[in-house]
């Protein structure tokens, strides 16, 4: 695969927001999804400085719950990262540390959802999600 097409957008379709999550490298030395982590981002931009271009993203991090997957699923598990005042911790990346799209479901529990719960809150409401390898052959080749 050459490209992967990341989207973030205030408004889709004259709707609500569209912030795709992603895989990120955090160390190369690594293997797998043992050396990356998983974003959502936030903003795409791009700065000038010294008469060179810098694209980059501002990110929401989501930290590994543990340090293997799921036994039950296969899957991994990740949590929002939180900073010392319980926000989500955020970050600016340049566009070389992407890897692929990511595609993350949540893990919800035992409780029903609300009659007026919209699909766009997914990523907010939740306290952990899985990390779906089976959304296509590259995140699966990726993560593995």
């Amino acid at each position: 695969m050459r490209r992967e097409r990341i989207r973030c957008t205030p408004s889709w379709q004259r709707g609500a927001p569209h912030r795709d999550c992603a895989f990120i490298v955090i160390d190369d030395a690594q293997d797998g999804f043992h050396g990356m982590s998983v974003v959502r981002v936030q903003l795409l931009f791009s700065f000038k400085y010294g008469g060179k271009t810098y694209p980059c993203a501002l990110v929401e991090w989501f930290k590994k719950v543990a340090e293997e997957p799921d036994r039950q699923t296969g899957m991994w598990t990740v949590e929002p990262e939180l900073d010392v005042d319980n926000k989500r911790l955020c970050s600016v990346l340049h566009l070389d540390s992407f890897v692929h799209g990511a595609h993350i479901i949540p893990v919800y529990g035992s409780h029903y959802l609300p009659i007026n719960f919209i699909h766009t809150w997914s990523l907010d409401a939740f306290d952990a999600y899985h990390v779906n390898h089976f959304i296509d052959y590259h995140a699966n080749e990726i993560i593995f």
